[in-house]
């Protein structure tokens, strides 16, 4: 009987260190698999940190600069829900794609979903710090923004009436807008520009003014949109340092693509306003006529050359009334895009020319400018050794400059 028990309890015994063997044998591997699947997902976490840190610093120092005033941050799944899954489409470009939403308070929105990024993200959280700064009846606002890893979301108010491009561009724009409303337009545009020049606790160079980025509310009031070039300007300095060119052709100050013209500031804004004022005035993209109709004269020396004749705009079908408003809008222009940053007014100078009288405005000194816009389209994607030139100068004896 004692025998029976003694083989029982080495029977045990066995079968009791056989199993703890077994599961040391099994929980060794699984332990160690678990210490190097934390330590993968820690370096991967450190990974995906080090490749964000950039926008993460830049996100903490606007949150930081703004306190309580900072534009509000939203989920991804948030923002699809805004948009509905993103199901009514408003636009698209090179940044991503625009649909319309509408916020649990009932306010309708335009939310820019950004291609994904997989840079830093310098330009968006460039926007957002830009715009964010922003409170003016002329400058689109935005009431927050989607920072999810490499989904980027800007939400917007919803301008009902679209861009300005479709209206200027069409087949009968002065019929759509009227004489009146283009120039009010433009007005609104430049008291806009004057805020971000001058108004903001920080400067602001939008760097791309044009028709496509000018927004019309639904009583076709203009609001200045789409910052993602913008600079800051610190303190009270209205000069830019920057390395390389920014902006669309044809709407490029020649400073910003070569220092050798001058300074770049927010006079390089004042120049593609002032290619816009031609451009409301003459209905049609002026690059266009360069790179697909060679034999058709460029607008701005086609104006110069009608104004100085004696048949004045009747070539651009402009007489009677709406010749005063027609004129002043293209002198006003001609003077924005003087070559050397020098010539040109200031945006304020701009609105003071619109409240004065059409004979006190002068003809500016004609410029080359089909020349120049060739040459800005060929160098557009070289950058300059140097991102500073030399100080802007007072040109004596000019009444427009200042």
């Amino acid at each position: 009987m004692r025998i029976i028990q003694g083989s029982s309890r080495e029977i045990l015994s066995s079968t009791i260190s056989g199993l703890i063997s077994a599961a040391a044998a099994l929980l060794f591997p699984c332990i160690y698999v678990l210490i190097w699947h934390r330590k993968g997902k820690r370096l991967w976490f450190l990974l995906c940190k080090k490749t964000s840190s950039s926008t993460e610093k830049n996100y903490e120092a606007m949150i930081v600069s703004y306190g309580s005033l900072a534009p509000k941050r939203y989920m991804y799944s948030e923002v699809m829900k805004i948009t509905s899954s993103r199901s009514d489409q408003l636009g698209r470009g090179g940044y991503g794609v625009v649909f319309k939403g509408r916020l649990h308070d009932g306010r309708y929105v335009a939310v820019k979903f950004l291609h994904d990024c997989k840079g830093n993200g310098d330009e968006f959280v460039n926007e957002v710090m830009s715009i964010g700064r922003t409170s003016h009846v002329n400058v689109v606002s935005l009431f927050g923004f989607c920072l999810e890893g490499s989904k980027r979301a800007l939400i917007y108010e919803y301008m009902p009436n679209g861009s300005l491009d479709k209206y200027i561009y069409s087949e009968n724009p002065k019929g759509t807008l009227g004489w009146e409303r283009l120039y009010a337009i433009a007005i609104g545009i430049a008291r806009g520009l004057e805020y971000l020049h001058h108004s903001c606790n920080t400067r602001i160079v939008h760097f791309d003014i044009k028709p496509q980025n000018i927004l019309l509310d639904t009583d076709f009031s203009p609001k200045i949109a789409d910052f993602g070039l913008a600079k800051l300007c610190h303190g009270k300095e209205s000069k830019v340092s920057m390395t390389g060119a920014r902006g669309t052709i044809g709407f490029i100050a020649p400073e910003v693509h070569s220092r050798t013209f001058g300074v770049v500031s927010t006079k390089s804004d004042v120049y593609s306003y002032g290619m816009m004022l031609l451009e409301m005035v003459g209905g049609r993209r002026n690059v266009k006529s360069i790179v697909e109709k060679s034999s058709e004269k460029y607008f701005p020396d086609w104006i110069y050359d009608h104004l100085t004749q004696d048949d004045g705009l009747q070539a651009c079908e402009v007489t009677g009334e709406i010749e005063e408003i027609a004129k002043k809008m293209i002198l006003i222009g001609l003077w924005c895009i003087q070559v050397l940053p020098v010539y040109r007014p200031t945006i304020t100078k701009v609105l003071e020319m619109f409240e004065r009288s059409l004979d006190d405005l002068d003809m500016p000194p004609k410029q080359n400018f089909s020349e120049l816009l060739e040459t800005s389209a060929h160098n557009l994607d070289v950058q300059s050794a140097s991102s500073t030139g030399p100080e802007e100068t007072t040109l004596v004896g000019s009444k427009i400059h200042q």
